[in-house]
């Protein structure tokens, strides 16, 4: 750690700077009582770093803690510390634009209070979305609750929408699942716990809300005056997120940059799981950003941690940011071209000496062992051409032959220990792990395993490499835990198009029951356009299908049911009610037989055993 420039406290400065008050106390609860944010539980980051934690990550987490009001410029205003994201808002001639609402409704509502107590009671104008992730959407209701939004633009980038609302259908509860390891939220707070996530502290767990988009983002360069505070955008889709935009305000010298530059380096691949992000085109619109407004930006903030301020340390920034996403991207071609894999170039890379001792370069949420690994997996996929990894026996079966190998379960334990006292961690839970996939039951194992996961944790920079070690221990010990956030609201599913609720069903059809199974169902849908579209599905060799009608549609044969209804009703019907009060002619029954081979996902599915 001795090369890391800890005599630099340019970040505290900036921190701390524009400080108008905090949230006191730091604490906001559900409308049950239940607490869904607790920034004070953070406190014991004033205290120096212990032995239980990196340095660099307990300064990072030092820094994301700060929370409450900031002014970035005049008229520009930032909550912070109030959720994993930053809220942010541009006074306008009439009331005030809000940016990116945090995730809840509720810590969003208690940031837009904290901002009028000192402000006054503006009134909320318009609502901007940088990006398609909940963090940035989700607690929408809390600054425009049901009734307000009427005539209040809402504006996205173009494919908002879709991407906001696939992500959570598909692969959504696994997604979910992973996140608890992510974020750590259930972890103890303190210096043996979850001191952060990198990118923020963690995840509110409230209420996750979505008012759709009124006006899209379609092409970079596109102006609009909201309120009377004219905005430039640059569209950068595929970055961060599949649908997102950086946006200057000439007017005020101020840039922000959504979540494509920030104070760490980010995820080319989540380690929650998402689709991987393109490392190249992330670092081309960064220097896109620095020649759109390299010298119209005095300030550069964005939808995590603090500003930076000053038009050359906003170029350094964007410059440093863009390199680092090229050389990630780059160097990785250059050894998977020269025959190494992911794992080994993981062990090889290393940043410029430049970059290694750029704080906001650091791997805090990203990392650049695994950074270089989802290059690797954008270009060359899971296998890595080695026919020996072709045809593996899955986790259970390849461990008890492990086991079986080096002489039994008490062995192996025994021989992990040997190595975790000699400090090879992570060769000690590769072979601790292959006991408990072995054997479960194994006590000792477990506890073993455990403890070295601590020890892992506790050595981590990187947030959610520490929470998802000390989640690793703590499911070990207490066995699997529950969602605490459920992206399955209202808004969220009124949001799918008909498209995606039924893909929403695919995914969730058990194939093997299914597979003598043929049916043909049409949906008439009446509130989904001008004129009734008639969605067809069918469920054959296991797999449920769907087209819509097209010029063909005329010689389809009839289907064995047909429902006519709206939206909302085909939710209800998804949700299990039944169709009472909808149009139906045919078969009847074919829809029961259809939810009869529906599975329900798993909440708490185990993630470190079996």
């Amino acid at each position: 750690m001795s090369h890391l420039p800890f005599d630099d406290t340019a970040d505290f400065t900036n921190a701390d700077r524009g400080f108008v008050t905090a949230l006191d106390p730091a604490v906001i609860t559900a409308d049950d009582g239940r607490v869904i944010w607790d920034n004070d539980s953070y406190a014991f980051l004033d205290d120096p770093c212990p032995d239980t934690a990196h340095p660099s990550l307990w300064r990072q987490a030092g820094l994301c803690a700060r929370q409450g009001l900031y002014e970035v410029t005049e008229g520009i205003y930032q909550v912070r510390g109030l959720d994993l994201s930053n809220m942010t808002l541009v006074e306008g001639e009439r009331g005030v634009v809000v940016i990116d609402p945090l995730i809840s409704a509720e810590t969003a509502a208690a940031a837009l209070a904290l901002y009028r107590g000192h402000r006054g009671d503006r009134p909320v104008t318009a609502l901007i979305y940088t990006h398609s992730h909940g963090d940035h959407f989700g607690g929408a209701r809390g600054v425009l609750p049901p009734g307000t939004e009427a005539g209040v633009p809402v504006l996205a980038p173009a494919g908002f929408l879709e991407h906001a609302v696939s992500e959570n259908v598909y692969a959504g509860n696994a997604m979910l699942r992973r996140a608890m390891f992510m974020y750590g939220d259930s972890l103890a707070k303190g210096p043996d716990g979850q001191i952060g996530a990198g990118l923020g502290m963690t995840t509110s767990t409230g209420t996750l809300t979505l008012i759709p988009p009124t006006a899209d983002i379609t092409h970079t360069g596109q102006e609009e005056v909201l309120d009377g505070v004219r905005i430039v955008f640059q569209l950068t889709p595929g970055t961060e997120a599949p649908a997102e935009m950086n946006f200057l305000f000439p007017d005020h010298r101020a840039l922000c940059l959504a979540e494509n530059a920030t104070h760490t380096m980010h995820n080319i691949v989540t380690l929650r799981g998402a689709v991987v992000r393109d490392a190249r085109v992330w670092s081309r619109y960064l220097d896109e950003a620095v020649e759109l407004f390299g010298d119209a930006a005095d300030v550069a903030f964005a939808s995590h941690h603090w500003p930076t301020w000053g038009r050359e340390n906003v170029r350094e920034f964007l410059t440093a940011q863009r390199d680092l996403y090229a050389y990630l991207h780059d160097q990785t071609l250059r050894m998977l071209n020269a025959g190494l894999t992911g794992p080994e170039i993981a062990e090889t890379i290393q940043l410029p000496p430049a970059l290694e001792k750029c704080w906001h370069a650091r791997g805090y949420y990203g990392s650049l062992s695994h950074n270089v690994k989802a290059v690797y997996q954008r270009y060359l996929g899971w296998f890595d051409g080695n026919p020996a990894h072709l045809w593996e026996h899955p986790p259970v079966e390849s461990a008890v032959r492990y086991v079986e190998c080096m002489g039994g379960a008490d062995a192996v334990v025994a021989k992990a220990r040997t190595y975790a006292e000699a400090g090879d961690l992570r060769f000690a839970a590769t072979l601790l792990n292959h006991v408990v996939f072995a054997d479960a039951t194994h006590r000792a194992a477990r506890t073993e395993l455990a403890g070295v996961y601590r020890r892992l944790g506790h050595g981590a920079e990187n947030g959610p490499w520490r929470n998802f070690y000390l989640m690793g221990a703590k499911e070990l010990e207490e066995g699997a835990g529950t969602l605490a956030l459920d992206s399955a609201s209202p808004e969220m599913a009124m949001a799918l198009t008909v498209e995606q609720l039924i893909d929403s069903l695919a995914v969730r059809v058990d194939g093997p029951r299914a597979w003598d199974m043929e049916l043909v169902i049409d949906l008439v849908v009446t509130d989904s356009a001008a004129t009734p579209v008639r969605h067809r599905l069918t469920l054959h060799n296991g797999a449920l299908t769907h087209r819509t009608a097209g010029p063909g549609a005329g010689s389809w044969a009839p289907a064995g049911l047909t429902l006519t209804l709206s939206k909302p009703q085909l939710l209800s019907v998804l949700a299990g009610e039944g169709p009472a009060g909808i149009e139906q002619s045919g078969d009847a029954s074919l829809l029961g037989e259809l939810v009869s081979v529906l599975t329900e996902p798993d909440r708490s599915f185990p993630i470190v055993t079996p």
